[in-house]
């Protein structure tokens, strides 16, 4: 009974904010599916030379790819911070936790531009390492994979470390005591406890961190090369280069199948682990 009151306050607070958020994404959305069907002409037309373009078949392995590497990489990053924020006093972890934070007080465009300072082929870390290695040094970090790789997985790392560290600390910490009554060690611990009870904060990030690398823009558009270009760069090509909206639209609305495809069998997936 206590359950179910929580749910009708939550819903009762929560369904205006949402039906505000549907109310202003319906226009656009609306008007994105219009110009994908080629208006009032009801054509599939630009869905057909879409998938049959080698252009967008190829920028969407690029997006998929892009989009599991950062995740993986930010997943893991995250977890280990995570991790070491459980070991900390509340007091230092609240400082921690702030650290963490750092990055959102910062622009993504600000810091594109303070990676290529930092990762160009004169940038701040090719020259200390042209200072330890005594000669020259120009490595590639910047307008190529590594770069977009480097951005995206700074950006969406401190999302996944607060819901990992929410799973972390609901763990009884009774649970590891009988488990080190029972001899298992620090590693065994880990793979038998800790991960499988942190699981429902480390779907909840994997579902987060994947929703917004399939849709990034400024990151690939700053950092990475011709190669590195993302669904959103080519809805931005075909919106600005092309003047083709319903090549435009088309891709958005596809775009849009691809982050559903991804979120419904994660979201299930929390639900069941929950």
């Amino acid at each position: 009974m206590i359950r179910t009151a929580e749910m009708r306050g939550a819903f009762f607070f929560v369904t205006p904010a949402t039906l505000l958020t549907l109310t202003i994404l319906a226009v656009p959305l609306f008007y994105i599916f219009y110009n994908s069907v080629g208006g009032a002409g009801l054509s599939l037309a630009a869905f057909r030379d879409l998938l049959s373009s080698g252009l967008f078949l190829r920028t969407l392995a690029t997006t998929v790819i892009i989009a599991v590497s950062s995740a993986v990489l930010s997943l893991v990053l995250g977890y280990i911070i995570a991790l070491h924020l459980t070991r900390q006093p509340p007091k230092r972890r609240s400082i921690y936790m702030m650290l963490v934070l750092l990055p959102f007080w910062t622009s993504v465009l600000v810091k594109c531009y303070a990676f290529t300072v930092l990762l160009g082929r004169a940038g701040l870390v090719n020259e200390f390492l042209s200072w330890v290695a005594g000669s020259p040094v120009q490595l590639e970090l910047v307008l190529n994979r590594i770069g977009v790789l480097i951005g995206m997985t700074n950006y969406l790392t401190p999302f996944v470390v607060f819901p990992i560290l929410a799973s972390l600390l609901a763990i009884d910490p009774a649970v590891y005591r009988a488990a080190t009554v029972m001899g298992a060690g620090p590693v065994r611990i880990f793979f038998t406890v800790t991960l499988p009870l942190s699981l429902p904060g480390i779907i909840a990030a994997l579902s987060s961190v994947m929703v917004m690398g399939l849709g990034f823009f400024v990151i690939p558009a700053l950092l990475g090369g011709p190669r590195d270009a993302m669904l959103s760069n080519l809805v931005d090509f075909y919106t600005r280069e092309t003047l083709d909206w319903n090549m435009a639209s088309a891709a958005g609305v596809l775009l849009l199948g691809l982050v559903v495809l991804v979120t419904v069998p994660l979201t299930i997936l929390r639900k069941r682990k929950a």
